[in-house]
């Protein structure tokens, strides 16, 4: 309220002195014009400053003083004699007239008529003219403000006061529920937005306050959840990294302990004939070669979990791939009278991605079915979406049990142990599978058919 009227009143005070000053520009002005006529009828027509008549209507009792460049005063008709009036160069108007070439004094009292007039002077080339008019209840008019101004700030000062003086009453509410939150939030009690508010704008913006708040607490928990899930990911890594090392050592155990003992049985006794000595070759060649496929399969695993960065992705024919996967099975197992029928939609099927890493998705699970589902069919049916492409791939062998299927895509995971290490597997097939399927921004799931065999369902982003 007190600032209320400390603005108005400083308000009115400037508008009141620049009101004031404009009104005595606008008088100099007219006196300025009374002088410049004077100084031409000086200078340009050669009067002598005693022959002059001058008057100006609007104003009474105008004063003429006329001076020379030093400021010594020819003529002034407001007095009779002139001889020992002093020299004038020092008078303010007559000052601000030398420097600038005009000037006025608003009130000042006159040395020789003891008399207070509004001054207003000019310089010209030989003389300096200056005009007064005395400043007297006619000039004090004319330089007043107008009254009724002043009174209807005042009335809109006093209007407002009162409206203020209601909305300060009817905000109390909110700044005392605001003080409450402000409470809760220093004690970090929780917040929720639905905190009410009286239905006003300082209820509005006190009400965006609170949701504001509300949504900051919850996002400082989701922080905190996401950061306790990136920990645990973390961790979970840490403890996957070192179970694959464990399982790795474990898996190089068997072929370089098998490499081991063919050899040193070959080299502690070479008198052994030439057809048991090929057969060690031979164990020894099975087990390096095994070797070579779990290295193999290792290092494409860590460079699926490198991600884009490591693996370079391009436009390539999923028909294609598809029949490359399946000539490669076949030359693979040539004994093999497994069928395979694919079931492709017509035109051309391209997708973005690593051609070899795509290609060891359907060599593995044609590989997986060939050698252990004792089947006699697999089919390999695509269907084309806008955005990826739904595969299946099936077999008519004889499935799984139930309680293998959420561990198939577990790294070394095998469930007849002995059957894969006399096949060859390293256990790391089917995790290839699903971290190449994620890679390309897909999902696998495996089932058992209710007629027999097992059934992979994945998807592959175009």
């Amino acid at each position: 309220m007190f600032f209320s009227w400390a603005m108005v009143a400083c308000f009115v005070t400037f508008q009141y002195c620049r009101e004031r000053q404009l009104k005595a520009e606008s008088i100099d002005n007219m006196l300025q014009v009374n002088n410049l006529h004077i100084i031409d009828a000086l200078e340009n027509e050669n009067y002598k400053p005693d022959e002059l008549t001058l008057g100006i209507p609007r104003l009474k009792g105008l004063r003429i003083t006329i001076l020379n460049l030093k400021g010594d005063v020819l003529f002034d008709n407001a007095i009779d004699t002139i001889a020992n009036t002093e020299n004038h160069i020092n008078r303010p108007e007559i000052a601000q007239a030398e420097n600038s070439g005009s000037g006025y004094t608003l009130r000042r009292r006159s040395a020789s008529t003891d008399k207070p007039y509004f001054y207003s002077a000019t310089k010209g080339k030989k003389y300096i003219v200056r005009s007064a008019v005395p400043y007297d209840h006619s000039l004090t008019q004319m330089l007043a403000t107008d009254s009724d101004f002043l009174w209807i700030m005042l009335s809109i000062t006093a209007l407002f006061s009162v409206i203020g003086y209601f909305v300060t009453l009817k905000s109390g509410e909110v700044i005392s529920r605001l003080n409450d939150f402000a409470a809760r939030a220093e004690k970090g009690e929780r917040i929720y937005a639905d905190l009410a508010f009286p239905k006003n704008e300082l209820g509005s913006i006190s009400s965006h306050i609170v949701k504001l708040y509300s949504h900051l607490q919850e996002a400082i928990v989701q922080r905190d959840i996401q950061h306790e899930k990136a920990i645990f990911e973390q961790q979970e890594k840490i403890r996957i990294k070192r179970q694959l090392t464990n399982n790795i050592n474990h898996e190089l155990k068997t072929p370089v302990a098998a490499i081991l003992v063919c050899l040193e049985t070959i080299i502690e006794h070479p008198e052994l004939d030439p057809e048991k000595k090929q057969e060690f070759i031979q164990r020894a060649y099975s087990s390096a070669d095994r070797l070579r496929s779990l290295l193999n399969d290792v290092s494409l695993i860590t460079r699926m979990e490198d991600g884009n960065i490591a693996i370079d992705k391009k436009e390539v024919s999923l028909a294609g791939i598809i029949a490359e996967s399946i000539d490669e099975s076949k030359l693979d197992h040539p004994d093999s009278e497994m069928e395979i029928i694919t079931n492709l939609p017509d035109g051309e099927l391209t997708i973005k991605g690593n051609e070899q890493i795509l290609i060891s998705v359907f060599r593995n699970l044609l590989d997986n079915a060939i050698e252990y589902s004792a089947g006699t069919q697999i089919d390999i049916t695509v269907t084309e979406t806008n955005d990826a492409y739904a595969i299946t791939l099936a077999d008519n062998g004889k499935g799984v049990a139930e309680e293998h299927l959420p561990h198939l895509f577990e790294r070394f995971y095998r469930i007849d142990k002995g059957r894969s290490r006399l096949l060859g597997g390293t256990g790391l097939g089917l995790s290839i599978v699903k971290n190449a399927v994620l890679l390309h921004g897909g999902n696998i799931t495996v089932k058992n058919k209710p007629q027999g065999g097992l059934q992979f369902d994945f998807t592959l982003s175009k």
